[in-house]
């Protein structure tokens, strides 16, 4: 598929989950007959107009019932491995569905891919109904999972085609709003489990997912104005954790920050302390997301300031600890 900077800027007004569904998935059936499509209720609420409209045969509306959903989609699958994609909020298809995903998906091992859209804060005065902060932390303890977290609107569409590739359950996280910041301006190597540097700086590495990688990328530009200088990693797959990355990292860098419009608790963040308690004499590393509280309701970037998710106040933080 070929990939220019217009198509880009075009795929950045879709947003994270129009981009995956209007292109990514239309791409996937053009190749693939046999995939299918599952949708709680509506397809429109999962960006899927434009794919109902040209394979309309290849979708199946579970209803208000994200549960039947991710049952329906396993079934789908268990029948002769065909890939699956079960799409709706990420509040509602893996926190609302959790133990379906578990017995069904990650035991089992179908070859479905979770999508979840609208992910972190960005259902906004929708409240924690609709927010999905602890998502990664769940889909993180299931064996079997693949993890990935699109940082704009292109990696949306890798993360759904490059999820075609792997035969087993893969939970593809999705976030923002319509007019995604767009990170990648032109097009680039997707590979499951591998990092993207994005910034080369030798004293602080920020890594960064999801919608929280634009954010880090200008977080940087403000402390190298301070003479801090920092790289800056795009960690799209959160299981299997990029460990060579990491490791490389490791030795340079004098301070490790990861940045996530989730939970500090079990998300990117826990997956890299994990990591690094047991490598001993590492760099200290500052986790950046929401705390343990829920926080309270606004428009998007409102609620990433009640955690101090955005640009100024990544780089506050930084600056500060950096300093100890």
């Amino acid at each position: 598929m070929a990939i220019n900077p217009a198509l880009i800027k075009a795929y950045a007004r879709m947003g994270q989950k129009g981009a995956a569904a209007g292109i990514g998935m239309m791409e996937l059936a053009k190749r693939d007959p046999d995939m299918r499509v599952v949708v709680a209720d509506s397809v429109a609420i999962a960006s899927l107009d434009r794919f109902y409209n040209n394979y309309p045969e290849h979708v199946v509306n579970a209803g208000i019932s994200e549960q039947s959903m991710i049952g329906i989609a396993a079934g789908l699958s268990s029948e002769d491995g065909r890939a699956v994609y079960a799409c709706t909020y990420a509040a509602f298809v893996l926190v609302k569905a959790i133990e379906f995903v578990r017995h069904n998906l990650a035991y089992h091992q179908f070859n479905v891919k979770v999508v979840g859209n609208s992910a972190g804060f960005a259902m906004e005065t929708l409240s924690i109904s609709h927010w999905a902060t602890e998502d990664i932390a769940m889909a993180r303890s299931l064996p079997n999972m693949t993890i990935l977290s699109a940082a704009d609107s292109l990696a949306a569409i890798k993360c759904v085609m490059a999820a075609h590739e792997v035969k087993g359950p893969v939970y593809v996280r999705l976030s923002g709003l319509l007019n995604c910041p767009i990170v990648y301006e032109k097009d680039f190597d997707f590979q499951i489990g591998k990092a993207n540097t994005l910034r080369q700086g030798d004293e602080v590495t920020i890594i960064a997912t999801g919608m929280m990688v634009r954010e880090a990328l200008e977080a940087a530009e403000l402390l190298v104005a301070q003479g801090i200088e920092c790289s800056v990693v795009d960690m799209h797959t959160i299981k299997p954790l990029d460990t060579d990355y990491l490791d490389k990292a490791l030795v340079k860098s004098k301070l490790m920050v990861t940045v996530e419009e989730h939970n500090i608790i079990g998300g990117l963040g826990g997956a890299v302390a994990e990591y690094m308690a047991e490598k001993g004499n590492m760099p200290r590393l500052v986790r950046i997301g929401v705390g343990d509280t829920f926080g309270k309701l606004g428009d998007l970037r409102y609620c990433w300031e009640q955690h101090g998710l955005t640009a100024p106040q990544i780089a506050e933080r930084i600056k500060k600890e950096f300093n100890k």
